[in-house]
Order: structure tokens, then C-alpha cells, then sequence
């Protein structure tokens, strides 16, 4: 019997999910987005799936697709989620999502518990296949009798190396606000049994130097709270815990002074005629005296040749030229322009990587210290590594869901070994493999080996 699959979204994470669920025999599908072509477009080649006009403030339409689905797959922005998994719980389907689980969503647990119902959420690379692959190693170490003494994960997606053409050594392989407005979150974990805070205007201040094989020195910063992981992850006894963001050396540089500068911030304003010289005075207050230039290092007391210079000079912000949007708040004009100049030209490949390093101590003494790295590369001209690392987990998710593979029910994250062990081991299939490696001395005196 046919299956009904309703994805919500055709975005750039859309094509492999779409794809890889295309291959399946007993798969009906539905795509449904506000811009009709982008469904149209993934549906064509199959007589399997149709695509479905739908603006998802649209209640009875939205409730009637879902009416129809045994499984719907989320890959609109995060705020949608909780109204979509109203819908699934009143009309019992089952929904998967690649976002955190917010406030609003966790809510739902206990009836979905209830009625039988899975609501899956951070099902895609950072939040998923790192939580993924973080449970296989942690429950190895368990296995052996073992407990984690320190985990520390980074994840980023950037250009291949042969593509990082620009200052920021970054290009958007997904949503630039998504991207930009993520810089504004705080930061907590653990250190050193320590718990530590990093306010949102000190986020990017002192970036960590993480070595990546092949890759390099990249700059690793915290993301948001790791606290809860420590739970979720059942490393109870773990001194430090921390998730990070990795990016090439001067992305922190310029975002830590795109904050101080004003040019995070969301309020729209009305900015007439001025020039984007004269909107740089005025979100700083800045007076006439110098250059440009000078006067904004002057003010963010940076040299007049650094990184965060170079880069406002690269997008074209000392100019006296209008500006690109007349009404709107500085963020929007700082995507504006970095939308147009941060994007992949075609045959340039995206990279992930994620990085977990894991250190356990036995019972015999010993201390174990376990590196787990994924590099995957996009295809030139084909599908991107972002896409692929998020589209894939989502895909394979719904059809384990469906097959009975997966019968965990509730608000739930991939950490239970029924969902995270079938799907790392089809990612390994699809070439999205870890590379891991270890080493080991007695807790006190020797050497690694």
C-alpha cells in the first residue's frame, strides 16, 4: 500500500530529500510551497509526485493537505513548526523537522505521547547527524564501562577551499537572515565543571582555533546553550560540554563588529535618499572628520586595514551610492548586499565539516581521546553538501517511520539508537561517512598511543 508523504518547503534543502524519497517505490508525494514553480520544478520527473500551491497561513488548505498525509516532512523556517504540529496532533500524523525543538514544541510531548504520534525534530546535520554520531560514540564508551569526561563538537558549513574567493571566507549555502540573526544568540556551557555564559555582543570576541585535517586553522565559537545536551546526551558525570559554530579566520572578526556598528539590528526605519557613507554615519553617529574608513576604525578602535574593513569596503559600503533598500531595518540592508556577492557561482562546491572530540576515562585507569571528523564536499553543478547532509536524515527518517523502524513516539531528538544507528549507517552508504580515530594513556603518567 502507498505511503503519503506531504514535504512543506521547497527550498534549497529540498532537492536530495525529494530525490532520495522519489526512489521509493511505495511513496506518494506531495510538495507543497508558496512559490509554485520551485515545487513544480522537483515534482517533474516523477508521476509519483505532484506539487501544491499553498501559502501556509492558509489554515484549511494547510489542514487538508496534512488530512491526507501519513507522515509530513517541515523544511519551512522554524516558526511555522508549532502551528504545523497542532494540525499533525489533531489529525494524527506524524512530523519530522530538522529545527531545534523550541519552547512551544516541546509542549506537545505528553499528547503526542498519547496519541501515538512522533514529532522529530533536529533530523538534519547540526541539529542531527551530530547528535547522531555523538550517542554511537558515547554508547560505545558506555558499553565498555566507561564515562565521558569532556565532549566538545564544532560544526560549519563553508566554501571549499578552492571557493572561499572573498574576506569573510563564507558564502550562504542556506537562509543569510537564518545565518546572520544566528550571531545574535548568547552562548552557555560547561567548562571545567564550570558553567560559563557568553552574552550575544561577546559571542565572537575570542574564537577558538580548531585544526581540521586537509583543511586548516578555522575558528570555532559556541552555539547557543549546550547545557541541555548534557541531559539529552546522558553524560551526567561530564566536566565540559560544548557545541560550536566552525567558520574561516575573519568571519568572527567581521560579525563581533557588525555588532558593535549597528548593523545586526532588525528595526526598519526610513531611510530616504541618503547614500551607504551616509547610513554608516548615521547607525553610528559617527561625524564628519576623517575618510570614512578612518573614522569607522577610529570609532570601533580597529586598524584602518583590518578584516572588518576590508570586508564593508568589499561589499561596496564606502560608496556614495544609494542605498539598495530605501525602508528597512540595517540587517536587511547588510543581506541585501551580502546576498548578492556571498553566493556560489556555478561549479563552486559547499563543505561541511563536524568535528566531535570526545574524551572518556575506564575503569582500568586509562583515558581514551576519540576525534570524530566529517568532511563531505557538494557536487559542482549538482546537489550541495548542506543540502545533502540536511535533505538525506530528513528522507531517511520518514521512510523508517513509515516501514515501522522507528516507533518512538512523542517530542523527540535522534539520540535513541532505533533512529540514529539505520540512518548513519544509509548516510555511510551515500558516501556521508566519519572518519575516527583514537588514543589512549593511563590517567596518570604516559604517553598517548
Amino acid at each position: 500500500m502507498n505511503k503519503n508523504v506531504l514535504v512543506l518547503g521547497a527550498g534549497s534543502v529540498a532537492p536530495p530529500l525529494i530525490k532520495y524519497l522519489q526512489r521509493q517505490s511505495n511513496i506518494k508525494l506531495t510538495i507543497a510551497d508558496q512559490v509554485f514553480n520551485k515545487a513544480k520544478n522537483l515534482s517533474a520527473k516523477s508521476s509519483h509526485t505532484q506539487a501544491v500551491h499553498l501559502n501556509i497561513r492558509n489554515k484549511k488548505k494547510t489542514r487538508d493537505l496534512i488530512s491526507k498525509a501519513n507522515i509530513v516532512i517541515s523544511i519551512l523556517p522554524h516558526t511555522f513548526h508549532p502551528e504545523i504540529a497542532k494540525h499533525c496532533l489533531e489529525l494524527n500524523t506524524n512530523m519530522i523537522t530538522a529545527s531545534y525543538v523550541s519552547e512551544s514544541m516541546q509542549k506537545f510531548h505528553s499528547e503526542a505521547k498519547q496519541k501515538g504520534i512522533l514529532l522529530l525534530n533536529e533530523i538534519g546535520l547540526d541539529p542531527g547527524i551530530d547528535h547522531m554520531e555523538a550517542m554511537r560514540i558515547i554508547n560505545q564508551i558506555k558499553k565498555k564501562r566507561g564515562s565521558v569526561l569532556s565532549f566538545v563538537s564544532y560544526c560549519g558549513g563553508l566554501p571549499a577551499p578552492e571557493a572561499n574567493t572573498n574576506p569573510f571566507g563564507y558564502k550562504f549555502s542556506w537562509s543569510p537572515r537564518g545565518v546572520l540573526l544566528a550571531g545574535k544568540n548568547p552562548a552557555q556551557y560547561l567548562k571545567n565543571d564550570k558553567k560559563t555564559f557568553i552574552p550575544a555582543e561577546k559571542l565572537f570576541q575570542n574564537p577558538t582555533l580548531i585544526h581540521i585535517p586537509g583543511v586548516g586553522d578555522l575558528e570555532g565559537y559556541p552555539n547557543r546553550n549546550s547545557l541541555p545536551y548534557i541531559d539529552l546526551y546522558q553524560i551526567q558525570n561530564t566536566q565540559t560540554l560544548m557545541r560550536g559554530t566552525l567558520r574561516y579566520k575573519g568571519w568572527c572578526s567581521f560579525m563581533h563588529q557588525a555588532q558593535k556598528t549597528g548593523l545586526l539590528d532588525e528595526e526598519s526605519k526610513c531611510w530616504g535618499e541618503i547614500n551607504k557613507i551616509d547610513f554608516l554615519r548615521k547607525i553610528t553617529g559617527l561625524a564628519e572628520k576623517q575618510d570614512i574608513k578612518t573614522d569607522l576604525a577610529s570609532y570601533l578602535n580597529i586598524k584602518r586595514d583590518s578584516v572588518f574593513i576590508e570586508c564593508m569596503d568589499w561589499l561596496g559600503f564606502f560608496k556614495k551610492q544609494p542605498l539598495p533598500l530605501k525602508k528597512s531595518s540595517p540587517l536587511d540592508i547588510l543581506i541585501n548586499l551580502m546576498e548578492k556577492k556571498l553566493s556560489y557561482q556555478k561549479g563552486e562546491r559547499d563543505m561541511i565539516i563536524l568535528q566531535h572530540r570526545i574524551t572518556a576515562e575506564y575503569e582500568n585507569r586509562h583515558i581514551q581521546e576519540i576525534i570524530s571528523t566529517l568532511v563531505d564536499h557538494g557536487n559542482p553543478n549538482g546537489d550541495t553538501a548542506m543540502a545533502r547532509t540536511v535533505g538525506l536524515p530528513l528522507a531517511i527518517a520518514a521512510k523508517n517511520i513509515l516501514n515501522g523502524k522507528i516507533r518512538i513516539t512523542g517530542v523527540q531528538i535522534p539520540v535513541s539508537l532505533e533512529i540514529y544507528e539505520p540512518i548513519l549507517a544509509e548516510l555511510k552508504n551515500s558516501g556521508i561517512e566519519f572518519e575516527t580515530n583514537s588514543k589512549v594513556k593511563l590517567k596518570k603518567g604516559g604517553d598517548w598511543k
